[in-house]
């Protein structure tokens, strides 16, 4: 089941976090750390209507911000028009325990609902360089790669670029 996020949901969030940053660090992917993301993140995600939440067994086993156009301007490097309006994916994540049975792919589904709901016709989402995961799920659902860039506020690291045009 998918459904908008409630504040009283950011323990379970912050478990499911806490459970995949370690992961993540441990495949050479340091796009998150144990600060970030953060409460104050995903409460401002909820206060803002934009964190949805997966479901699994009544459990929230996923995790993503579905924000508007929330590009910092180093995302000028991709090859996309920054200035079309977009609906983003942010902080996608999915509990070790729930992987395998869709979770990721039906938030972005929910994220495509959304944009074509708001009358927007482009999907977005970066990834680090290092999360091979990412890499197959976002071309497999139809996103194309539109480039790599990197962050003044996260150094060192390079992400990859996704973007799906809808019809």
């Amino acid at each position: 089941m998918l459904r908008l996020a409630t504040a009283t949901d950011i323990p379970a969030v912050l478990h499911l976090i806490r459970q995949v940053v370690p992961l993540m660090q441990a495949s050479g992917n340091f796009q998150w750390t144990a600060d970030y993301p953060n409460e104050e993140v995903f409460q401002r995600d909820i206060q803002q209507g934009h964190l949805w939440v997966a479901e699994l067994a009544g459990q929230i086993a996923a995790v993503a911000a579905l924000t508007h156009n929330d590009q910092d301007p180093e995302y000028a490097q991709a090859d996309w028009d920054v200035a079309e309006p977009a609906l983003v994916t942010h902080r996608l994540a999915v509990s070790p325990a729930a992987q395998g049975h869709g979770l990721a792919a039906a938030l972005l589904a929910q994220a495509e609902r959304l944009a074509q709901q708001q009358g927007l016709r482009v999907l977005r989402v970066d990834t680090n360089s290092e999360n091979r995961a990412t890499q197959q799920l976002f071309p497999k659902l139809g996103y194309r790669f539109a480039g790599e860039i990197t962050l003044a506020f996260r150094p060192g690291l390079r992400f990859f670029c996704y973007e799906k045009r809808l019809a």
